[in-house]
């Protein structure tokens, strides 16, 4: 069973990018390419939040759970393990906000840098303001970053 879902996230996006070439070549139109992409990234993102959710703890079996007892140093039986589904969402956000502001101190960082290189190139004198735009790009990032570590602390 774990191994068929694995599959379903690798075979839905190897569906989504041959659909989306396949109508790039039919069309030469990339916006609906485009579409194809956004509409599999949506329903990605839903399966990943609903699928925590409708895990049922009487799956966990008794092995796992004795397991878990004994690893937790207790002689509990396997009734008193639980699944929690808020673990799964603590790790998803925090992989989210790591990328969306990786992605954002990149674009940030992408503008900044050629007009601090172009304002450097212009008046040397001008290199420290620059570096400090630049320097601000990148610090969303690192923002990011602190934050998934804040995130991941609690679980």
């Amino acid at each position: 069973m774990e191994y068929i879902a694995l599959l379903i996230p690798v075979a839905v996006i190897a569906a989504s990018v041959y659909f989306s070439i396949r109508s790039f070549r039919k069309t030469g139109n990339a916006g609906k390419a485009v579409r194809i992409n956004l509409i599999t990234a949506v329903l990605l993102f839903a399966v990943c939040i609903i699928a925590p959710l409708t895990v049922n703890a009487a799956e966990v079996s008794g092995a796992d759970a004795q397991t878990a007892a004994v690893a937790e140093g207790e002689s509990e039986t396997a009734e008193a393990v639980s699944y929690d589904p808020t673990k799964g969402l603590g790790m998803l956000g925090a992989a989210l906000v790591t990328g969306l502001s990786g992605i954002g101190g990149g674009i940030a960082v992408a503008a900044a840098a050629p007009a601090a290189i172009g304002a450097t190139s212009e008046d040397p004198k001008a290199f420290g303001k620059a570096l400090i735009f630049v320097a601000l790009g990148e610090s969303i990032a690192l923002y990011g970053l602190v934050i998934s570590i804040m995130i991941l602390g609690k679980y």
